[in-house]
């Protein structure tokens, strides 16, 4: 779907909390798209009304960058249909069962919905009726939270019947209306709110939170593909690890294997956080991509199930990333994630505690551990740094190590050193005309070449490879 992002002026600035609006209304909505405005005044011109909702507004609001930018109307999706059509604008049915229809103005893509009251929810998920409603505050009364049942209208500025703006000020999530009946309506609220936590870096109020941890027992009935997506956006988010330890009794719902984490203490000279604090600051410690945001979360798990007190009274946790990698497994399995993306996580895990010497052999050889995947290599120092922050202040070196294997690696790549058995001068065709039959033998020799270039025992030249290989 085209991108209608857009950019606005902070109207809750950090500077202003507890104060009076800094900025007007006029400003903060003053880059609104032309195209969003014209889909407003079609509506209205037919006798309808329509304001802008949900998560554009509020973070329009927080001067964040938008996008999806939805529209709520007292007109039917037919109404309207009839109403952009004859406006020659063209128009989708993307969710007429609940009164959405989705209107193209160019290349942007604009969702206006009916005004609606939801019915009840049979699958803690999705309303089984919706009932439309004539007026934007019985449609405001059924959203999530207060910070995201806030409308706005071009002439007629906000309307905010539940207070988001305040709680938008005190940088807190709360649910509209009987936080209960919320999270039992429709429970991926739940990982929604924990994932906003992440997001802005706001607390989740007393009660809402209590509501969370009341209903948190439904969540299994909402779908794996949609808890991974909650959960990849919040790992994402610029206070994930905030979230993580805040909220961990509610996400223990979809990752039980963080309990046994919370507040298990390390008891070693290299940590000065528990299991679940120290990869707490990994996860933030590791730039906000995918991969090292789940290798991060997953590569102390199996922490709490190999610890045990040396005689000298200090933690060990010896084999503690292969257990890791069992749990990282069975949760990935569990959360449907593809196979490439799992086993990429998995070797950064495994292979997340290993000593590798700024020297060409040892990044070479660590290379060849990662099938030579180079990108998996930088994550891999990505989540060395990451790792090395979450540590004792005494540890930072260890960052500037990881960055020193990557310059290694930059100059192996310059230089075109082989470090797979795909870059080796020889390939099976040269090692079976050595008259070595064909099968394991013939990898075998290719292995045991490889280890020679690497070495630096043998260039990667055919002549001198296949001379070595009879010896």
């Amino acid at each position: 779907m085209p991108d209608n992002s857009c950019s606005f002026p902070s109207l809750i600035s950090d500077e202003a909390l507890g104060n009076p609006i800094p900025q007007t209304i006029e400003a903060t909505f003053s880059r609104l798209p032309d195209s969003a405005i014209r889909v407003v005044r079609i509506l209205e011109a037919g006798g309808f009304e329509a304001w802008f909702v949900g998560g554009f507004v509020r973070d329009a609001l927080l001067g964040r960058t938008c996008s999806d930018i939805d529209i709520a109307s007292s007109a039917s999706w037919q109404q309207a249909q009839t109403l952009f059509e004859a406006s020659g604008l063209r128009t989708h049915e993307t969710g007429v069962a609940h009164g959405t229809l989705t209107i193209l103005v160019g290349d942007e893509a604009f969702e206006v919905t009916t005004y609606r009251r939801d019915g009840s929810y049979s699958d803690s998920r999705h309303p089984s009726s919706v009932e439309f409603v004539s007026s934007i505050e019985e449609d405001l009364a059924r959203r999530d939270f207060t910070i995201n049942a806030i409308a706005f209208h071009p002439d007629r500025g906000l309307l905010d019947p539940y207070g988001g703006i305040g709680d938008l000020r005190e940088k807190t999530i709360r649910a509209v209306g009987d936080p209960a009946k919320r999270f039992s309506e429709d429970a991926l609220r739940i990982l929604r709110a924990c994932r906003f936590a992440a997001q802005l870096g706001f607390d989740i109020e007393e009660s809402t939170l209590f509501g969370m941890l009341s209903n948190k027992g439904i969540v299994y009935r909402v779908s794996a593909e949609r808890i991974t997506h909650e959960l990849d956006r919040l790992l994402a988010a610029p206070f994930a690890g905030s979230a993580l330890v805040k909220y961990v009794d509610v996400l223990s719902c979809v990752l039980p294997e963080l309990v046994a984490m919370k507040g298990f203490e390390q008891h070693t000279p290299y940590h000065i956080y528990d299991v679940l604090e120290h990869t707490a600051h990994v996860v933030d410690g590791v730039p906000p991509y995918r991969l090292a945001r789940w290798a991060a979360l997953f590569h102390d798990m199996g922490k709490p199930a190999c610890f045990f007190f040396g005689e000298n009274g200090v933690g060990h946790f010896y084999g503690h990333a292969n257990v890791s990698v069992t749990i990282a497994r069975g949760i990935m399995s569990r959360l449907k994630m593809s196979p490439a993306f799992a086993n990429r996580v998995l070797a950064l895990v495994k292979h997340h505690d290993e000593v590798v010497e700024p020297t060409p052999r040892a990044v070479k050889r660590m290379l060849t551990r990662l099938d030579g995947d180079v990108e998996l290599f930088h994550a891999l120092c990505d989540l060395k740094r990451g790792d090395a922050r979450g540590q004792a202040p005494h540890c930072a070196g260890r960052i500037d190590a990881a960055s020193e294997l990557e310059r290694i690696l930059d100059d192996i790549q310059a230089a075109n050193e082989a470090f797979t058995l795909k870059s080796l001068a020889i390939d099976g065709r040269d090692v079976m005309g050595l008259g070595i039959p064909r099968g394991p033998e013939v990898g075998a020799a290719l292995s045991r070449a490889l280890d020679a270039v690497i070495d630096e025992r043998v260039p990667n030249e055919k002549d001198a490879l296949l001379e070595y290989l009879v010896k």
